[in-house]
Formats: C-alpha cells, structure tokens, sequence
C-alpha cells in the first residue's frame, strides 16, 4: 500500500495538470496543497511527498516549454479557410453542359461529391436538369467559378462564402500538445505499478486520455481536408423555348328546339301592329304638321298660274282668224 500511497496522487496531479491552461506554473500549487494534506493526517514527510523521477520532470519542462511557445501569439501565416459556393447556370444543353463541367473538374484536380440528373416536361418535350456537387483545390476556387460562368447562357444566381478555421486549428493544436504529454506522464506511472489495481487505474486514466486525442485529431483532419478542397455545387437549368399558345376553337352552342305557343304569336302580332299604327299615325301627324305648310303653298300658286295660263291659250284659240266673231 505503500507504492499505491506513492502513485496514485501522482496521478491526480497528472490530471488536474493537463486540465490547466498553463501546466508549467499551476502544478506546484497542487503538489504543495497535497504535501499539505499529507502532514496533516500525520505521515512521514518524506514518505508522502517524494520528488518526481528525472524523466517526469523533463515530460513537464517540455511541455511547458510548448504551451509558452503557443501562447506566444504568434501569427499564423497560412490562412485556413473553408470556402463554400452555389451556382446556378442557364444552359443551352444540358448533356453539352454536364460534360464541359466534369471537364473542368478533372483540369483543377478536384473531384466529383455527389451527383443528380432528372427531366422536366415542357410543352411536347422533355427537357433535362442536373445538380452536380464537386471539391476543388482551395487555390483553383475562383478559376473553377470563373469557368463554369463560361459554360452558361446567363448565371440566374450566384453565392460565395467563406470560414477562417485557423484559431480553432491552433487551438486544437495546443490541446493535442497538451493531451500528449499528459499521456507520456501517465504511461511513466504505468510502469511503476506494483498492483494489478494500480495497473488499472493508470490504464483507465491513460484510455481517456488517448480517447480525447483521437477525437480532438479528427476534428484537426476535418479542418485541413475542408480547408484544402473548396466545395461548389451546380445547378444546371436548360434554356426553355418559348412556347407559342396553340388557338382554341370557338364552340358553336347547338340550337334548342322551341315549343310552338299560338298565345305568344298573337301576343307578338298584336304589339306588331299596334306598332305600324302607330308609326303610320306619327308620319300622318309630321307630314300634316311639317310638310304640308311648306309644300302647300308652292303648290297652290303653281296651280293658279297654271289656270290663268290656260285660259288665255284657251281664248287665244277660240278668237275668228278675220277678227269676226263666231257664229
């Protein structure tokens, strides 16, 4: 119990050490605090509180010697950016289009994510539509958007955007760095198990320890492939004619058969001419109201003169040749 005594709050101190943002200044504090407690509950000295092995100390001054490093603020001079884009093309064939941009892709070195093709009804044809996702090369982003502009009738939409990644890239970094030499501590204490007991505990402790590297590493790896090979997706849409609107026939409504009704014909008849009537009536008044004054007069002074011309050529001819009168 005696080398449990020994390693097991060595092990504490391991732990609380890689939970501190800066290992190097906040481990004396621990390993004072349990020296403390140590006297406290009357034990030797000497026994309770030994001084960490040569190659403990070594583990620790190098990772305080890379903690101070990056926390330096030092500025990073490759960028990690993820850049993402969606664009949307008008082309005036699709299969023209599908292979000029899976050429584009094999010039920058990229590669095809994912891929769909279907057909849309337009008037008497069917016409096709495709989306294309595909990783190209960070540096070739802009060129591959350039090129694709050019394969298009007209680009109906476009965007862009960008995630600088590079602080959480350090940051996992240091957590990476921090992770390790707590790992290589507590394989040193594995060493010195003398119990099967003691063996576990470290094996556990140095199991999670390993666990939280390979997540935090992955997520590093996710960073460095998503900021290597930028993302685009494609929306290829073809050109649609214009559809000329095919002239509806005028429907001739088909006549219906009217029952013959001898009441409404006399009915119809007799408005009929009561209507003549009346028109005849109303031309007699304006013919006697209008036209008779002003044809009247003309008339009757046309027919004196005509009586008074009449009766002179009468007695013209009735008068003798010698001048006597008739017999």
């Amino acid at each position: 119990m005696k080398s449990l005594r020994k390693i097991i709050p060595l092990l504490l101190v391991v732990i609380l050490f890689s939970a501190c943002a800066q290992p190097s200044t906040q481990s004396p504090q621990v390993e004072v605090q349990y020296q403390g407690e140590a006297l406290e509950s009357g034990a030797p000295e000497a026994e309770e509180a030994p001084e960490p092995p040569a190659e403990e100390q070594a583990a620790a001054d190098d990772l305080a010697d890379s903690s101070a490093v990056l926390q330096s603020g030092r500025p990073r001079t490759n960028r990690m950016i993820i850049k993402n884009a969606e664009i949307s093309l008008l082309v005036a064939d699709s299969d023209t289009a599908i292979d000029r941009a899976t050429q584009i892709v094999d010039d920058l070195g990229g590669y095809i994510i994912s891929s769909r093709i279907w057909y849309e009804d337009w008037g008497a044809e069917s016409y096709k539509y495709s989306t294309i996702t595909i990783g190209v090369p960070v540096e070739e982003f802009e060129s591959a958007l350039r090129r694709l502009r050019g394969i298009a009738v007209r680009v109906t939409d476009e965007n862009a955007s960008g995630k600088d990644v590079t602080d959480e890239f350090v940051d996992l970094e240091s957590q990476v760095d921090n992770l390790k030499a707590t790992r290589d501590r507590i394989k040193t204490f594995l060493d010195q198990a003398e119990t099967v007991e003691e063996a576990l505990a470290v094996n556990q402790e140095l199991t999670e320890i390993e666990g939280q590297i390979e997540e935090i590493q992955g997520r590093m790896n996710y960073l460095k492939d998503r900021s290597s090979y930028s993302t685009i997706t494609i929306h290829l849409n073809p050109d649609l004619p214009q559809l000329t609107p095919t002239p509806t026939r005028t429907p001739h409504p088909t006549a219906t058969p009217v029952p013959w009704q001898p009441g409404e014909t006399f009915r119809e008849a007799g408005k009929t001419l009561t209507s003549i009537y009346q028109g005849l009536l109303d031309a007699a008044i304006w013919v006697s109201v209008v036209i008779l004054p002003i044809i009247l007069p003309p008339l009757l002074l046309g027919y004196l003169v005509w009586l008074v011309l009449r009766g002179r050529f009468v007695n013209k001819e009735e008068e003798p040749a010698d001048g006597k009168a008739p017999e």
